[in-house]
């Protein structure tokens, strides 16, 4: 019995000796060997780690919240009611009279000073009786039309209040970078400021075909209603009045337009001084190579302007570029289409002095070029008319006028018949002296083509003439 007994101690002694080698010694090198392997796998970042988020979010897009804060404030809801005709009913035909209603247009405007000084879409309040602004604290006020420029869709407005606004000052447009975040705020659907976000998509854009405009182009969201609305950078900077989307349906599908900062800044400072944008004129005629127009040529320059002719008595002819030139940089802006020239000079002004970089030949000049005015006007109808020299003038024995440049291609027979031709003297439109082109272009802004055309002039005979264009 003792023999069973201590057997069985024997027996529970060794098993309780192996159960804790194992635990001493094998299961603790299968721990460290579950750690070797673990080290091996591929290390991952928590998406619930506040640290890794806040850093990884400033990693792909910047903050927005400050440019918002500044803009918001500062863009405004403008309401445009003009009154047109009614549809005739019959009630009308029977008392011969023409009914007519209130018609209202909606749209966005920056406010530029905090006396009250707003810049918008000339588009936006086109042919308003009445433009009323709502500030983003919804006070309403009525605006007062200081002036407009067709050509770059900018109008200037004027609200009268009693305390300072909230306003932005305009950027550098031209720093701005192709791939840089942008903010458009506006009043898109009569809503309140609304912003949206995108990257300039392209700069120097022009969308008439006529080489005449230069836009922002972005791929941030516009909509009706956000025309005349703010352009900002991540600085909240206003570089641009956003202008124009291109959409078959009206709504925004992907591309919108912006008129640069440097340039609607220099439609605002001529109205302001002036009454209207004063252009500095380089005076060179022309277009941008491309491979075609180069192999045409026989050039291997495929970017820059092409001057095939430079007009007379301009800067550029009195500073010496020549019809062959190929014009590269003006300043220190590239350029490589017809929109970088045109967009970079609607910021100067006459008798500012531009440093242009030119091949000739295949060497490299730079030569300075004084702009000069305009002195050339297409009015309507008739033609183009540009400025006389007080020489010619007293050949004619006139104080005052402005010769035909060129006629009106369409009307150029019907007018010929009553005397117009290229080299006669316009004195008067509507009654009015004209001593510059500045006069005609003033006097056909304000006039309504739904009256007649009267003009005064003197033909190459030296006959006066006075016709009425209907």
């Amino acid at each position: 019995m003792k023999k069973i007994l201590t057997l069985v101690m024997v027996s529970a002694l060794g098993g309780l000796l192996t159960l804790g080698g194992y635990k001493l010694f094998i299961e603790k090198n299968n721990d460290q060997l579950v750690v070797e392997q673990s080290s091996e796998l591929p290390v991952f970042v928590p998406t619930n780690s506040a640290v890794n988020a806040v850093h990884t979010n400033s990693s792909i897009a910047p903050n927005f919240v400050a440019a918002a804060e500044k803009s918001l404030d500062a863009v405004v809801h403008v309401k445009n009611t003009s009154i047109v005709n009614a549809p005739t009913t019959m009630r009308d035909l029977f008392y011969g009279r023409n009914s007519q209603r209130a018609q209202v247009g909606t749209g966005s405007g920056v406010i530029i000073s905090p006396t009250g000084y707003i810049v918008t879409n000339n588009h936006v309040i086109e042919s308003a009786n009445e433009i009323g602004i709502t500030l983003n604290n919804n006070k309403t006020y009525t605006a007062e039309l200081i002036g407009t420029d067709e050509a770059t869709d900018i109008a200037l407005l004027k609200i009268e209040t009693e305390e300072d606004l909230p306003f932005m000052a305009f950027g550098d447009s031209a720093n701005a970078k192709i791939g840089e975040w942008v903010l458009a705020v506006g009043n898109p659907f009569n809503l309140n400021s609304t912003v949206t976000a995108g990257i300039i998509s392209a700069k120097a854009r022009d969308l008439s075909g006529k080489n005449v405009q230069s836009f922002i182009q972005t791929d941030a969201a516009v909509n009706p209603g956000n025309s005349g609305g703010a352009l900002v950078n991540t600085n909240g900077d206003l570089i641009g009045i956003n202008t124009a989307i291109t959409s078959q349906t009206g709504s925004y599908i992907g591309y919108s337009f912006a008129v640069p900062s440097n340039i609607a800044r220099k439609i605002v400072n001529d109205i302001m001084e002036y009454g209207n944008v004063q252009n500095g004129i380089l005076g060179v005629v022309g277009g941008a190579l491309n491979s075609d127009f180069a192999k045409e040529l026989g050039t291997d320059i495929t970017e820059g302007f092409y001057v095939s002719d430079v007009q007379e008595e301009t800067g550029a002819a009195k500073a010496g570029i020549q019809s062959g030139d190929i014009i590269k940089k003006i300043d220190e802006v590239e350029i490589n289409k017809f929109s970088d020239l045109t967009g970079y000079l609607k910021t100067k002004s006459p008798d500012d002095i531009v440093s242009v970089t030119l091949l000739r030949d295949g060497d490299a000049r730079i030569l300075p070029v004084t702009l000069l005015k305009n002195s050339i006007f297409e009015v309507p109808i008739i033609g183009v008319v540009k400025n006389i020299s007080k020489k010619e003038l007293k050949q004619f024995n006139l104080d005052y006028g402005v010769k035909i440049y060129e006629l009106n291609k369409k009307y150029a027979p019907y007018l010929k018949e009553y005397g117009l031709e290229k080299g006669s003297v316009l004195t008067k439109i509507n009654g009015r002296e004209l001593y510059s082109i500045d006069n005609a272009q003033n006097i056909m802004k304000q006039h309504s083509f739904k009256e007649p055309l009267r003009i005064e002039l003197l033909n190459k005979k030296g006959e006066k003439e006075s016709i009425m264009i209907r």
